[in-house]
């Protein structure tokens, strides 16, 4: 297995972790609300910064454009 291979693989994997960390922090957000309870800020906060993760990720920059040739 070549070194490409290698990192797309785990491009794929840290992009699946990060949707999966947004849907769940929708989710717990939204059921939060239909139950009454407060949003716990530390809910909010891990959407967030996997919403950042993401958009930095899939983003071309000059920092990652390697990951794109």
């Amino acid at each position: 297995m070549n070194t490409r291979m290698q990192t797309d693989t785990w491009i794929y994997s840290i992009v699946v972790a990060l949707i999966v960390i947004i849907v769940a922090s929708v989710v717990g957000t939204v059921i939060m609300t239909i139950i009454g309870q407060p949003i716990p800020e530390p809910l909010i906060a891990l959407g967030l910064v996997a919403a950042g993760g993401l958009s930095r990720l899939l983003i071309p920059s000059p920092l990652n454009i390697r990951l794109f040739e």
